[in-house]
C-alpha cells in the first residue's frame, strides 16, 4: 500500500517538474533555473532522508523477516525428515532490498543534484554567449565559466550577498542580471565603478576626465556578419583588450530608455556622459557599436551581480577559442 501511495505522489511531483520545464521551454512562463534546481535539491533531499531513516530500514526488516520465515520452515521440515528443501530465498531477498523506481528517480539522484547545486550556486557557473556584443573578446557560441565567489558569496535565488570578497574593477568582464528584466543574464565589461564619471563621446571612452588610449589594430573580420570592423586595443584598470567600431553607426545613443538615476546622464549628439551612482556600475560591450549596454538601459546595481567571467571552456565551432581571456 505504501509503495503504491509513494509511487503516485512521486509521479505527480515529477510531472510538475516536467510541466514547469516544458512551459519554460515553450515560452509560456518565464523560468528560473536557480529556483528549479533549489526545489529539486529540497525534494530529492527529503526522499534521501526518508530512504535512510524509513524506507531502507523497512525493506531490510521485510527481507530479514523473509529469511527468518524461510529458516524456520526449513528447520521444521528437517525435523520431519526432509533433507532436500527447495526455494531460492536469496533472490526474493534481493528483490525486497531493491529501491523502487520512485526512489531511484529521487533519493538516487540527490547526491548528483546537490553537487551541481553547490558548484553552480557558489563556485562556477557555465554560460553560453548568445550575441556578438562582446566581440572580439567573446564570440557567439563561446561556452564560458563564471567565477561565482570572486565578488562575494551570494545565496541562490534571492541573490543576497552573505560573504564579501572582491569589488568589481574597471576592465572586468562581468555577468549580471539585466536590470530591466532580472530573469535574463547579461555579460559586459565594467568601465565605470561607483563615483566614476564615464563619457563616451565621438566613440572615445573617458573615465574621470582621463582619456582611455586606444591603439589601432588590423581590421577584424566578423564571420557571422561577413563584414570588417575597425579594431582598437584599449587598456583600462590594468587590463588590455580589443574593441570594435563601426564607422557607419552614429556617435549619439539612439533610443535610450528611462532608468533609475537617468538624471546622472547627459545625452548629446556626440554621445553620453554619466556619473555612476553609489552601489552601481557602468557596463559596455567591447563591440561598441553593436551592444545594448549601460548607455541605453542604465546602471547595474550591486545586487544584480552574478560573477566574473574568466574562461572559455568550449566552442564547438572553433576549438582554438578554448582558454582564458583575462
Amino acid at each position: 500500500m505504501q509503495n503504491h501511495t509513494m509511487s503516485a505522489i512521486t509521479a505527480v511531483v515529477l510531472a510538475a517538474f516536467l510541466g514547469y520545464a516544458g512551459a519554460w521551454y515553450t515560452g509560456v512562463i518565464e523560468g528560473n533555473f536557480a529556483l528549479l534546481l533549489l526545489l529539486a535539491v529540497v525534494v530529492t533531499g527529503v526522499y534521501w532522508v526518508l530512504e535512510r531513516l524509513v524506507f531502507l530500514p523497512q525493506r531490510r526488516q521485510a527481507a530479514q523477516h523473509l529469511v527468518d520465515e524461510h529458516n524456520a520452515r526449513k528447520a521444521a521440515l528437517q525435523q520431519q525428515g526432509f533433507s532436500q528443501i527447495e526455494g531460492d530465498v536469496a533472490t526474493a531477498q534481493q528483490k525486497l532490498l531493491m529501491q523502487p523506481w520512485w526512489l531511484d528517480w529521487t533519493a538516487g539522484l540527490f547526491p548528483v543534484i546537490l553537487a551541481v547545486f553547490v558548484l553552480r550556486s557558489f563556485l562556477f557557473e557555465p554560460f553560453k554567449i548568445p550575441s556578438g556584443s562582446m566581440i572580439p573578446t567573446l564570440r557567439v557560441g563561446d561556452l564560458i565559466l563564471v567565477n561565482k565567489f570572486h565578488y562575494g558569496v551570494r545565496l541562490p535565488v534571492i541573490n543576497t550577498k552573505v560573504i564579501a570578497n572582491n569589488e568589481p574593477q574597471r576592465g572586468d568582464v562581468m555577468v549580471f542580471r539585466y536590470p530591466p528584466q532580472p530573469s535574463l543574464d547579461y555579460i559586459k565589461r565594467v568601465v565605470g565603478v561607483p563615483g566614476d564619471e564615464v563619457a563616451y563621446l565621438n566613440k572615445q571612452l573617458t573615465v574621470n576626465g582621463q582619456l582611455v588610449a586606444k591603439q589601432p589594430q588590423p581590421e577584424f573580420f566578423d564571420q557571422d556578419s561577413m563584414r570588417y570592423a575597425k579594431s582598437f586595443r584599449e587598456q583600462l584598470g590594468g587590463r588590455t583588450y580589443n574593441t570594435l567600431n563601426d564607422d557607419e553607426r552614429p556617435a549619439f545613443v539612439p533610443g535610450a530608455s528611462e532608468f533609475p538615476f537617468r538624471e546622472n546622464c547627459k545625452y548629446t549628439v556626440e554621445g553620453v556622459t554619466c556619473k555612476v551612482p553609489p552601489g552601481h556600475y557602468f557596463m559596455m560591450g567591447d563591440n561598441r557599436d553593436n551592444s545594448l549596454d549601460s548607455r541605453y538601459w542604465g546602471f547595474v546595481p550591486e545586487a544584480n551581480i552574478v560573477g566574473k567571467a574568466f574562461f572559455v571552456w568550449m566552442n564547438f565551432g572553433d576549438l582554438g577559442r578554448i582558454g582564458s581571456f583575462e
